[in-house]
């Protein structure tokens, strides 16, 4: 992690009365550094080779911090499963439903389509949104789609 990323972190943790610890830095280093989407358990195979005593709840722990403080999200797998992502720029979701890989696909809701859904809302007020979308990657796409 740059100095600049390292800088930003601990001020965003600072921010939400969160202290900079080891394994905190650690496990945000690990899921920002991918695009892959690791779960709990991958991150805490890949701390494990940087801190020999890491436990998987504290991995559960400070994954719960980071997105608690909008440094990662987590994101639910059609498996069951939570992944966590660190990419802070405007993306969404998609989840193969053969492989289980999930993508990012970058972008945003036109006005049109944000404006639509704000006042279907009614009296609920937004304040934001994830779009998760599910289907098929390329590999595991059925004929049936083609």
């Amino acid at each position: 992690m740059d100095s600049s990323t390292k800088n930003n972190f601990r001020r965003v943790l600072a921010k939400h009365s969160q202290r900079y610890t080891r394994q905190r830095d650690v496990v945000f280093s690990i899921v920002s550094k991918t695009a892959a989407h690791p779960t709990a358990e991958n991150i805490y195979l890949e701390a494990r080779s940087l801190l020999p005593s890491i436990s998987l709840a504290t991995v559960y722990k400070n994954l719960d911090t980071l997105v608690s403080c909008g440094l990662a999200k987590k994101v639910s797998h059609v498996d069951g499963s939570s992944r966590y992502c660190c990419r802070s720029d405007p993306h969404h979701h998609a989840t193969c439903l053969g492989c289980g890989s999930v993508s990012d696909i970058p972008g945003t809701l036109g006005k049109e389509e944000l404006s639509r859904v704000h006042t279907q809302a009614g009296e609920f007020t937004i304040t934001g949104y994830e779009l998760e979308l599910n289907g098929y990657c390329p590999k595991c796409k059925p004929n049936s789609f083609s």
